[in-house]
């Protein structure tokens, strides 16, 4: 599944340049992550580091996009040509 920001963000700018597939942008209110980019960092690291530096834990998977664990990595493939 893609990750998703919550209306509990506060805008604290640490989740953004954390994410290794750019995914991840201001929205007009809160950050965004676009679903398109977002591997859950898979390919790059064992766990989301969004979730793993958001201070109030506003990063829960969509449950409107599932993936499996495949399907991520196949979309990292194509996002770094790897």
């Amino acid at each position: 599944m893609a990750l998703m920001i919550t209306d509990e963000c506060i805008n604290c700018d640490v989740c953004e340049p954390e994410c290794p597939n750019d995914a991840i942008s201001p929205g007009e209110e809160i950050y965004v992550i676009d679903p398109n980019l977002c591997t859950e960092c898979v390919g790059h690291f064992d766990e989301p580091q969004c979730q793993q530096v958001c201070p109030v834990d506003c990063i829960p998977l969509d449950p409107e996009r599932p993936e499996t664990h495949d399907e991520l990595l196949k979309k990292y493939r194509i996002i770094t040509a790897a």
